[in-house]
């Protein structure tokens, strides 16, 4: 995943945990309830005030779960209109923060890279490596100020097709008195499918994904 799912997976996580706490709670206050009215003395009945606050407790749990059971209502809603909203991405082009991609079995690179300069440089060094940090290709890039694309075909240095697998692209860049140029990698690809992660819709570029949040830019 070119952005990690979190935020909205670990608010689903959360609702869901304080909702089985609370019914929890819920049932244990209702035994001891039932309890207190079939052993307390008749002739010395639970004091009235004591009993109405406990009654007030029941009925402030009860309203408790309630309301989490519609945020839990209101988070499906929201899960669901975001994945109808990434349905409008759909055979567009979009750009996210990150320098991995995706490489299939059979070859097919699922994005490119875009690189940004802070300012124009002399020289730029492009750098691939595989999941395990080995370099598998090597080469120059554009010394442009700005945005900079590069696509990669999917082969090494020697042309042979790597493997499939996630793959890292590495920038360094450096001006003519040999000064480091600061740079920011995207990745960039077409939507080729919309699905919905523990309520989180992620957008897929083959077999890559990115959030919707992450999305830092949008093309035809």
């Amino acid at each position: 995943m070119v952005s990690a799912i979190t935020s909205t997976t670990s608010t689903t996580t959360s609702s869901s945990t304080t909702s089985s706490g609370l019914s929890a709670d819920y049932d244990m206050f209702i035994q001891l309830l039932v309890a207190q009215l079939k052993n307390q003395d008749p002739l010395d009945p639970t004091d009235a005030t004591e009993f109405t606050s406990q009654l007030v407790e029941y009925s402030n749990l009860e309203q408790q779960m309630a309301t989490n059971d519609k945020l839990d209502d209101v988070l499906s809603s929201i899960s669901s209109l975001s994945l109808g909203t990434g349905v409008g991405y759909m055979g567009h082009t979009v750009e996210a923060q990150g320098d991995e991609i995706s490489v299939e079995d059979d070859g097919t690179v699922d994005a490119s890279w875009v690189y940004s300069l802070g300012s124009a440089a002399s020289s730029v060094a492009l750098t691939i490596s595989d999941e395990d940090g080995n370099v598998v290709w090597e080469g120059s890039g554009d010394t442009a100020s700005g945005r900079n694309t590069f696509t990669w075909d999917g082969k090494d240095s020697d042309g042979n097709t790597v493997e499939g697998g996630a793959y890292t692209l590495a920038v360094a860049a450096t001006d003519a008195d040999g000064t480091s140029i600061s740079s920011t990698t995207y990745v960039s690809g077409k939507v080729t499918g919309v699905s919905s992660v523990d309520g989180t819709t992620v957008l897929e570029l083959g077999e890559m994904g990115i959030t919707l949040d992450a999305i830092t830019r949008l093309a035809a």
